[in-house]
């Protein structure tokens, strides 16, 4: 069975080996750049989102009632002639699906791609119990021959070259193929199969829908396997989780309308099959299909009763989240999944594999949300890959030196600051009086090398505060600063670009000294009573009703005070409705300069070329994407677009200190498209993402300087629109 490496270091070992597979790296980066534009092309005129919300809140309404739709289920199928069996673990459900190829004296069994087999381990259960098994799907067929698992859900052999396949084919089957002839490759799958449809005495197929109230099953597919696999063999099994069981015909057809789209770029796929009891089937007994469908439990029931975990059981296994994922985009589902890739399965890999194939594997998240963003069931994945990596954590004999320090500092506000505060004086014989940290301290490791680091900041913001701000006579807007530690201790001078942009534009700036950390960092970390008490801490510094808006120069600031702070304090009596009042408050820098205040667009020549990178916290956690391209053109700057402005720059906060050389090849396909536009500036929203990227530049010796967007318009000299008021 597969393992997926418990050890850290081993696992990023593993993850380093797929780094260095040039081929792997350009098929998975040309698959998904052609998946994701036809996706956004069949969602054209359609609101996603509103579709996605619809169906999760349709496979929400279903969870409380799995084993009710089951009877029902079971009830209709047995009445149009077909037998239901449930399966409390996979172990079982591997047995009664061999006892009932046993009972029927099968010999040799086709299967049609099941993601839900690939879950119980069904193959190899079978061949120890005799049985011949073929695969037939050809993606599957090829890794079956290979002896590997799936490295996608809907193209399980992605990772492979035309080379490895036309050998594969010439070792197994005999002869000679030329490996550039792919429709004569495709003809060998064709002609080998073929034959085991023809003498195939049972045929196990998966279920994308099990229709409560008729007892239908439903399949979506694009190859025609499936049909024959459940046609032709005089047995035919269908395998289905509990959590496949929808109430009636016209929920599954609202999931056929996303499944394909966010799935495989298509308006509907090219097999839509439903099948309904026991057909004609001149083989079997009486003329008629003997048909079993096998329900598997193995932890969905349990699941699904969870008040966190059971919006896991929306998905609908378009595989959408793997191609949206920047890390899945340069390692592939082997190396980022276990059964289940990419988002969902950092998830399940938990709950249906266990922990030791899950502890390594759910630590390499970035939380760029490009997963949530994109579920075609409205999942919030990176909160619930965070959630499975704190129970992980809980469960570990002890609490990581790391974690046990951040607790203890993030507490206590005022040693948090002393510590900022004298790391200036402890990083200068490393920065050597530059304004960067070139060559990082022997405990790094080399692998920490890809980027530079900023030196902390002489004077911190709270120092230069009171003389940066004066008081407005007649202020149209009370505004309150959330610096976050960034802004406050290493680049105040974003800071100081804002206070000079809203200079008497009737704006009251202040900036609450007794504010703290965000607690991002804590919730990533998975020390959530860190994050509730620094929550709690910064309610007490900054009272939301005094003000009109809580303004944010750090996107990940931004995201998580509006999304994560009523969560964290939802249960606190009396705070729940202050963190829900300050979240409905909070406001990122873009937005407030361009929606709120209004600019004057500048006159003159066209400034320089200048490339723009939307953080993740941005464009998916505050859903801000046109604010800031509006002001970059507004400030007569050139704007040089390029295709990956909205991915990921592989920061991720300690995401790049956990996983260097991952960050380091995110960092690197962002940075060469960059570079290609010729740009002499590249702006972002976020402190972490200015030091993520003008890090990686330094080390290239790139000219290209990067700014805040705030100190990006300062220097334009953008001018305050007309007051209307």
């Amino acid at each position: 069975m597969k393992t997926t490496p418990s050890d850290l270091k081993q696992y990023r070992a593993q993850l380093k080996d797929a780094l260095g597979n040039e081929f792997l790296g350009k098929t998975l980066e040309t698959f998904t750049d052609i998946i994701c534009q036809r996706r956004d092309t069949c969602f054209e005129n359609m609101d996603f989102a509103a579709l996605a919300a619809e169906v999760g809140r349709m496979k929400d309404a279903a969870l409380p009632r799995l084993m009710e739709l089951y009877a029902q289920f079971k009830e209709q199928a047995e009445a149009a002639g077909a037998q239901v069996h449930f399966a409390a673990t996979a172990a079982e459900a591997n047995r009664i699906i061999a006892g009932i190829a046993e009972q029927a004296s099968v010999k040799k069994i086709v299967k049609s791609k099941s993601m839900t087999s690939e879950e119980t381990f069904l193959n190899p259960h079978l061949e120890g119990e005799g049985f011949k098994v073929v695969e037939t799907d050809l993606g599957e067929w090829i890794i079956q021959l290979r002896g590997e698992g799936p490295s996608h859900m809907i193209a399980p052999a992605i990772h492979l070259s035309r080379q490895e396949v036309a050998e594969l084919f010439n070792r197994v089957i005999g002869g000679d193929r030329d490996p550039d002839d792919i429709a004569g490759l495709v003809q060998v799958a064709r002609e080998q199969l073929r034959q085991e449809y023809l003498s195939a005495d049972m045929g196990i197929s998966g279920v994308n829908f099990a229709i409560a109230d008729s007892g239908t099953m439903g399949l979506v597919t694009n190859e025609g396997n499936a049909r024959l696999v459940t046609t032709l063999p005089r047995v035919h099994v269908a395998l289905a989780g509990l959590d496949k069981l929808v109430p009636d015909l016209d929920t599954a057809l609202k999931i056929v309308r996303i499944l394909p789209r966010n799935g495989a770029g298509q308006i509907i796929s090219n097999y839509v099959t439903w099948i309904r009891g026991a057909n004609e089937c001149a083989t079997g007994p009486e003329g008629k299909k003997e048909i079993h469908f096998v329900f598997l439990d193995n932890g969905r029931l349990a699941l699904a009763a969870d008040p966190v975990f059971g919006e896991a059981l929306r998905c609908i296994r378009c595989g959408h989240c793997a191609n949206v994922c920047p890390i899945y985009d340069k390692v592939g589902g082997h190396n980022y999944g276990h059964v289940y890739i990419g988002a969902i399965g950092l998830i399940l890999t938990y709950f249906y594999h266990g922990r030791e194939n899950a502890r390594a594997l759910v630590k390499n998240c970035l939380n760029c949300q490009a997963c949530k963003a994109n579920c075609a069931a409205s999942i919030d994945l990176p909160r619930l890959i965070k959630k499975t990596a704190g129970l992980i954590l809980d469960q570990e004999p002890r609490r990581p030196a790391k974690n046990q320090l951040l607790a203890h500092v993030l507490k206590n506000r005022k040693l948090f600051h002393f510590i900022l505060r004298n790391a200036y004086l402890a990083q200068k014989p490393l920065a050597k009086g530059d304004k960067v940290i070139r060559h990082l301290p022997s405990f790094f490791g080399p692998e920490h090398g890809f980027r530079s680091l900023p030196v902390v900041a002489r004077r911190p913001l709270r120092e230069r505060w009171p003389a940066l701000v004066t008081a407005e006579a007649s202020p149209r807007h009370r505004v309150a600063l959330f610096g976050g530690c960034l802004i406050d201790f290493v680049y105040p001078e974003q800071a100081e670009a804002l206070v000079g942009l809203v200079k008497g534009r009737g704006v009251q700036l202040d900036y609450p000294l007794a504010q703290t950390c965000c607690g991002l960092p804590a919730q990533m970390m998975c020390e959530e009573d860190t994050a509730r008490e620094v929550a709690r801490q910064n309610l007490g510094a900054l009272d939301p009703a005094k003000y009109d808006y809580i303004l944010t120069l750090c996107a990940s600031c931004g995201s998580h005070l509006k999304e994560n702070l009523p969560k964290l304090l939802a249960g606190d009596p009396g705070l729940a409705a202050k963190a829900r009042q300050m979240a409905d408050k909070v406001i990122d820098f873009s937005s407030f300069m361009n929606d709120v205040l209004g600019v004057e667009p500048t006159q003159g020549e066209t400034g320089p070329k200048l490339a723009y990178h939307a953080p993740c916290h941005l464009c998916r956690g505050l859903d801000v994407h046109r604010a800031p391209r509006d002001l970059i053109q507004a400030a007569g700057y050139d704007y040089a677009p390029y295709a990956d402005e909205e991915v990921c720059c592989g920061f991720g906060g300690s995401y790049s200190l956990e996983f260097p050389e991952m960050s380091a090849a995110i960092l690197g396909h962002k940075l060469d498209q960059v570079e290609a536009t010729g740009a002499e500036i590249l702006v972002s929203d976020c402190p972490g993402c200015v030091l993520q990227l003008s890090g990686g530049l330094d080390q290239r010796d790139s000219p290209i300087e990067v700014l805040h967007i705030a100190e990006a318009l300062a220097r334009a000299g953008l001018k305050p629109a007309p007051d209307k008021s």
